[in-house]
């Protein structure tokens, strides 16, 4: 296997034997495979639209629910994986009949492939995989945009859930994964990477408006950490669907729900407010779900990707369920819902039942909330802030959280910042700080959370109208400095849409990618001045200074 995707990949360079993930390497190879065969089926679609054979939306659907399978902590089952590849296949197979008679110039290999022999596919997959590119700057442009599509991918397929599905999303989607088929020049493969930030940007505001559509703007809200004394069921992931269909199902069953990760946002959106049962946030980060699992004793329900391997000592393998793009050996899966009608969550509900009430392992608020829409109300009362130099400076914190030590870094950056900070953030990087009392400038909370990692739209919007509020002619003329943490995909397709609006001075840790090669590296620090993070009080005072 050789798989570099993430931030914790081994050395820094990629994983050879075993992922730091916990993914095997006949995992890693079947998810190479089914990347290969997703190619295929973008060069088929694209080639189809120029010969005047539409099936952009049909193939763009699939093609994204396919990436997104492959993102880290999504899909840790062989099986599972060769399902995804067979249904590829078959799929190639329907799109080439299509529109063989039609296409001139002829078909790649890479959208010819077939096998229903599946003892091949661990051989056929060692030949496509990330090293079949030999040149490094090709073979890091080429899996930088593939990186980013996956991060696309999810927050499109998050968007289509709740109905809101853009084609132009599709078409690049489909056009910029055939085009890592295809000999281009350097600057070909620059320019598809820098419209992959385009595109992160246009499909953040879809899922910022099918949630808001459907569930309301999130507003300031005060989120218990404590439990209840009923039974439970912690709901982790980012689905917002799965979570509004878990609260109609459990209503009035005596079974409590608690978020847990990146679902603690839902807890900020007025449509789940009036659902009494919804108590509140429960444990962490992702990372330290064989801890929060455990002790919370009720049924857990992953809905997107975030689940790590369960350790052999942990009890709660028996009382957690996958639904979604999410597989795990040995787990029960929840089907997806048919048309019109809701998925069935009894199966959970019925384990919860039987469970004690979770171990309160702490108490108290978190306060969250500051979504564009929020803050923007507040704006007035910001740039008075900001004008009278109350506010001196917003540091935006937003993206991954992860297991290593050195992310403390976060945490004592967020301590030391001067109290006349604001920390914007977004994604389970809060986790990190948003439990300090960091206390408030004028009644506004030094720790505006906007929500989830698709959240980062959000800032970028209160970022632009602050702009044009104080009349500057860039974001860059702000008081503003990013600090980001990065650890998967997603946090790669938000990075490219920072630096599709020329965001500058961008610092990134705590390691730099391993997929970006020297030669990439220099091109975007030569254009952006993205660099790694250092020293907290070396990166405050830089920070501070406008550096």
């Amino acid at each position: 296997m050789f798989c570099f995707q993430c931030q914790e990949t081994a050395k820094g360079t990629g994983c050879t034997v075993k992922g730091v993930c916990g993914k095997e390497d006949t995992t890693a190879n079947l998810q190479d495979l089914l990347i290969f065969n997703l190619k295929g089926i973008a060069v088929l679609a694209t080639k189809g639209k120029v010969a005047g054979i539409d099936v952009l939306k049909e193939a763009g659907h699939f093609v994204t629910q396919g990436l997104f399978t492959t993102i880290t902590n999504v899909n840790f089952n062989d099986a599972n994986l060769i399902q995804w590849i067979k249904k590829a296949q078959e799929y190639k197979k329907s799109l080439r009949s299509k529109i063989e008679q039609k296409v001139t110039g002829g078909l790649d290999d890479s959208a010819l492939w077939f096998s229903d022999d599946e003892a091949t596919y661990q051989t056929k997959a060692k030949t496509v995989g990330v090293l079949a590119t030999e040149n490094e700057d090709v073979r890091s442009l080429r899996q930088l945009l593939i990186i980013g599509l996956k991060g696309i991918s999810a927050y499109a397929d998050h968007a289509a859930i709740l109905g809101v599905e853009k084609e132009e999303i599709y078409a690049f989607i489909l056009g910029s994964l055939a085009s890592t088929t295809e000999n281009l020049t350097v600057d070909q493969m620059v320019g598809w990477v820098l419209k992959a930030g385009e595109c992160a940007v246009t499909t953040m505001a879809a899922l910022d408006q099918a949630n808001t559509t459907a569930y309301g703007n999130p507003e300031i809200t005060e989120v218990n950490i404590g439990v209840g004394k009923n039974p439970g069921i912690l709901i982790s992931g980012h689905d917002l669907k799965d979570m509004d269909e878990l609260l109609k199902q459990t209503e009035g069953t005596g079974v409590d729900v608690y978020t847990h990760g990146e679902m603690l946002p839902a807890n900020y959106y007025p449509a789940f407010k009036k659902y009494s049962h919804l108590k509140g946030n429960y444990g962490s980060s992702w990372w330290k779900q064989n801890e929060d699992f455990e002790t919370f004793n009720g049924a857990i329900l992953m809905t997107t990707n975030c689940i790590i391997p369960i350790k052999s000592k942990n009890t709660y393998q028996n009382r957690i369920f996958t639904t979604g793009v999410v597989s795990y050996p040995g787990l029960t899966h929840i089907a997806d819902r048919e048309p019109g009608k809701a998925k069935d969550f009894s199966a959970v509900i019925e384990v919860a039942k039987k469970c004690t009430p979770p171990q309160e392992i702490e108490t108290g608020k978190i306060v969250g909330g500051f979504a564009h829409h929020q803050v923007l109300a507040l704006a007035d009362k910001v740039i008075e802030a900001v004008k009278s130099g109350a506010i001196k400076r917003f540091i935006v914190m937003a993206g991954c959280d992860g297991r290593q030590k050195n992310r403390a870094y976060f945490t004592e950056v967020a301590e030391k910042l001067p109290k006349d900070t604001i920390i914007l953030t977004a994604g389970c990087a809060k986790y990190r700080y948003n439990k300090l009392n960091l206390g408030d400038i004028g009644g506004i909370p030094r720790v505006l959370d906007a929500g989830q990692c698709n959240d980062c739209y959000s800032l970028a919007v209160i970022a632009m109208k602050l702009r044009d509020a104080f009349g500057l002619a860039h974001i860059n003329d702000l008081p503003l400095s990013f600090d980001i943490g990065w650890y998967e995909q997603k946090a790669v397709a938000v990075l490219l849409a920072l630096l599709h609006l020329q965001i500058k001075g961008i610092r990134l840790g705590p390691t730099l990618p391993g997929f970006v090669s020297p030669g990439v590296l220099k091109v975007l620090v030569e254009n952006f001045d993205i660099k790694l993070i250092g020293e907290a009080e070396a990166d405050i005072q830089a920070m501070m200074a406008g550096r």
